[in-house]
């Protein structure tokens, strides 16, 4: 597995892995919620983080990850490729590479919490609302 930089050509290919993950692990959010989100992650947010991928042998896009200013800010595998440990990978190459040490976790995301913990974040606070001011509970970790 390598991890690259993400050109702005595989925005797409990385909607439809944030999407494929998100309908995997975040049954808590509804619909209309996901497509707004949807449309802000490719018209801004991708553009607003420091991207890499995780690439196969074959050069397929399997998983990514966004840091700025010191949080993980977006970390997504492809449903298929779940539990194969590209998204310790990822998030290890963000804290060693990019500088990460903080991420925020819906609190109804209890794999994305487990996950966190397990690689050595812990729970510093929680926010009733998101970053949309929409009313789901963030937790705030850090290193």
């Amino acid at each position: 597995m390598n991890i690259e930089v993400v050109e702005k050509a595989d925005h797409l290919r990385l909607l439809k892995i944030w999407e494929g993950s998100v309908r995997a692990t975040h049954y808590f959010l509804a619909e209309e919620d996901l497509q707004e989100l949807k449309s802000l992650i490719l018209e801004q947010y991708l553009d607003a983080v420091d991207l890499r991928c995780a690439k196969n042998s074959k050069g397929e896009i399997l998983g990514f990850c966004g840091v700025h200013g010191g949080n993980i800010e977006m970390l997504f595998i492809s449903p298929d490729a779940r539990g194969k440990g590209l998204g310790t990978l990822l998030a290890t190459y963000a804290i060693k590479s990019q500088g990460a040490s903080k991420v925020d976790v819906n609190e109804q995301n209890e794999q994305a919490l487990g996950f966190y913990q397990h690689i050595g974040f812990s729970v510093t606070g929680r926010s009733p609302i998101d970053g949309q001011g929409k009313s789901y509970p963030l937790l705030h970790m850090a290193l």
